[in-house]
């Protein structure tokens, strides 16, 4: 009876460690499979040795977001939204739920067009302004003939309900990299624009990798509100997916009188 009983200890010990090794390769493989993240070894902090193309991110001398504390004012042209309503087409991307956008939508700024491309969202805010954090931001990314990059970036504070933000979360998509299309929903993001429109201007990246630079960012003044339950809403698909302030490098920042 005491041999069996040590047998059946053995077996045991065996299938538990044959389980903790499967379980150790499954977890291997989702790491290795995983080019980066927001936190961990593939965090911010090592995004820029994670793949050559990504080096930018380390080495980057005009990476984005920014703490904005010292501006210089000046007579900056108005951002003239051109912004037209459409499909619904919403993604859960891996690493934020992010909006395509067909072309047809836009911003002129000093003659200069861009086409509204997608938008998406961070919690918390990636920018900060005069070290303040804000509840989250929503990038919206445009692309103009040339290739460049501009993009508005719209504060959101906790307070009222936001009515824009209730219909994107109403279909919220768990399933990743399956992108959703509502053709019975359509959307138009000026409703996510806060009524006044001044701004601050800097030159930056993408704040994701590859960190690519030569970004316009236009990050607007004003924030919009967006009310606790819709941000906890956010928060249980990403807890945390906002990259840390960078170095400015001797940049001007330019904000609107």
């Amino acid at each position: 009876m005491k041999k069996a009983i040590q047998v059946l200890t053995s077996i045991v010990f065996i299938i538990a460690l044959g389980v903790a090794a499967i379980l150790l390769v499954v977890a291997e493989k989702e790491s290795v499979g995983s080019e980066w993240s927001y936190e961990g070894d593939h965090g911010p902090a090592h995004w820029g040795g994670l793949k050559p193309d990504y080096a930018l991110c380390k080495t980057g001398k005009g990476q984005s977001p920014i703490d904005i504390t010292n501006t210089v004012k000046a007579d900056l042209p108005p951002i003239q939204f051109g912004y037209q309503p459409a499909t619904l087409r919403i993604i859960n991307n891996g690493h934020t739920i992010q909006v395509n956008y067909p072309e047809g939508s836009f911003v002129t700024v000093g003659g200069r067009q861009f086409q509204l491309v997608q938008f998406h969202f961070h919690h918390p805010s990636e920018e900060k302004i005069r070290g303040k954090t804000f509840a989250m931001v929503v990038h919206l990314v445009h692309r103009n003939a040339e290739g460049n990059l501009a993009v508005v970036a719209v504060l959101m504070d906790k307070g009222r309900d936001n009515a824009f933000i209730k219909t994107l979360w109403e279909r919220l998509p768990r399933e990743v990299d399956k992108e959703e299309v509502s053709t019975s929903v359509m959307i138009d993001p000026s409703g996510l624009l806060p009524p006044q429109r001044g701004y601050y201007a800097y030159s930056g990246s993408l704040t994701t990798p590859p960190c690519t630079e030569g970004v316009t960012w236009f990050v607007l003044k004003a924030p919009v509100n967006l009310s606790e339950a819709q941000i906890k809403r956010f928060s249980t698909l990403y807890t945390h997916n906002a990259r840390p302030v960078q170095p400015l490098h001797g940049r001007v920042v330019s904000e609107t009188r």
